[in-house]
This record gives C-alpha cells, structure tokens and sequence, in this order.
C-alpha cells in the first residue's frame, strides 16, 4: 500500500486516523493522501472501522473512570519487588531500541519519531506474553479457579472495571492472570490455554485514547492485534498464525463491549 520510496509510513497512516500523530506531520501526511489514491481509501476504511467502533460504544465513551485506588506509591512498590525485575528490564530495553535509532519497529524514516500508544502496548504485551508463556509451574499469580476474585483485584489496581473473558466456546481455558506494571500504571494480564497447549494472552491497562480500530503486530513467531475501547488498551497475543488469533481477538473483543451484559 505504501511506495517504497515515500517518507510516509503505515504506522504514520494509523497514527493519522487515531489521532496520535504530531502535529508537524499532520499537513504533510494529507498533501500526501492527495496524490495517493489507494492509500487514501485503504484510510477511508479504517476510519469507517473506528467510526463503527465509536458508534457502538458511544454510551459510555465519556463515562469517567472511576478513581478507585492511588496507584503512585503501589507502582513504586511493585516496580522495586524482585518479582518485576524482568518487566524492567524489558521496558528499559524498548527504550535503548527506539532512542537508539534502530530500524523494525518504524519504517523509512520514521524511528526518530516517538513511538505511539500501538508500538508501546503492544511491544509491552508481546514482551510479557514471550516471557510468561514458557512457564510451566508459575505462569500466572491468580489461577482461573479464583476467577471472581482475579476480575475484582486487577480492577481495583487498575482502577477500572475490567471483564475477564469466558473463552471456552473456542476451546481456550483460562490459566489464570497476574498484575504488571505497564506503561501508564498497572496492566492485567490473562492466559488462556487450549487443548493441544497453544497459550494466548490478553493485555489491558489505561490510556488517554478513547477509541481506536483494531490493528495488527506480528514478530517472529508472535502475533498480537490492539485495540482501545473507552480508554483501556487491549492486547491479544498468541502464535503467528493470523486466522486463529483473529478468532481469538474477536471473541475477546465481543466480551469486553461494556454496554452489553456484565461478565464476571
């Protein structure tokens, strides 16, 4: 979709219709839309998608999140534990590599720029999922059998009413989840596990974004698709294997619909 030879990447193109790109690129990018048709529909599209996504949530997209819990002193606390040394260590990591210039994440041109609220969570989700999802005796803090209890602990952390999704119509059984410092405060994070041992992982923390469309991140052998509804970001990470994860994605995406029916 975009000329090999252009300065204008499709980070900035979804930065563009999610209203996160700068302001100094924002003239530069529409003059650029204008000489490229295809482009220009393929963002035609995406806003439709991010529009259908605020219409469908418009009951509650202004609703305040409710101030349930400080969180400075409880992530000054949790980021000294030992327990979350790895965490730190990842976070530090994501930022050498993207103030040190290097080439992967952003296309031509575009490293020097700041990284969006997409390369951020999603980077922070895919991390924590390569991380947790080898762990055989310890992979989550809250096993799936104390669901109740996991959905009411990483709300009050959050300061949020989070849902944990039911995924077992897919043939995903819930592991269970754990609390991780994510870039904005605290992040849940849930594991779900299918019969041949395939792990899929949901990331959710706060962000200033109300809304965005779905959009897609592969590494390696890693997938995730991040989306935000009502100022809570979500990641859904798992294997490479595109149609699965999609499945996967929409089921969760279904669930966390906060003018539907409350799940516990």
């Amino acid at each position: 979709m975009i000329d090999r030879d252009s300065s204008v990447t499709e980070e900035e193109l979804h930065a563009f219709v999610d209203g996160e790109l700068p302001a100094d690129r924002q003239e530069a990018v529409t003059a650029w839309l204008a000489t490229h048709a295809d482009a220009a529909a393929q963002v035609g599209a995406w806003r439709t998608q991010a529009d259908s996504i605020r219409a469908r949530y418009g009951a509650v997209a202004h609703e305040p999140v409710p101030d349930r819990i400080k969180l400075d002193q409880v992530l000054r606390r949790d980021r000294a534990s030992g327990r979350h040394l790895a965490a730190m260590a990842t976070a530090a990591a994501l930022i050498a590599f993207v103030f040190g210039g290097a080439v992967g994440w952003f296309a031509h041109g575009a490293s020097a720029a700041a990284p969006t609220g997409f390369d951020t969570f999603t980077a922070e989700a895919l991390d924590a999922y390569k991380l947790y999802v080898v762990e055989v005796r310890h992979p989550v803090e809250v096993p799936g059998s104390e669901r109740p209890h996991l959905t009411q602990w990483l709300s009050k952390r959050l300061g949020s009413e989070l849902r944990i999704p039911d995924l077992q119509s897919i043939g995903l059984k819930l592991v269970g989840g754990r609390l991780l410092p994510g870039p904005t405060g605290a992040a849940a994070f849930y594991m779900y596990e299918g019969p041949s041992g395939e792990r899929f992982t949901i990331y959710c923390a706060n962000t200033t974004t109300t809304q965005t469309a779905l959009r897609f991140k592969s590494i390696d052998r890693f997938a995730a698709f991040y989306w935000v509804d009502d100022k809570v970001a979500y990641v859904v990470s798992g294997p490479a294997d595109r149609e699965r994860l999609e499945t996967v994605t929409k089921t969760v995406y279904e669930q966390v619909d906060k003018s539907g029916a409350k799940k516990s």
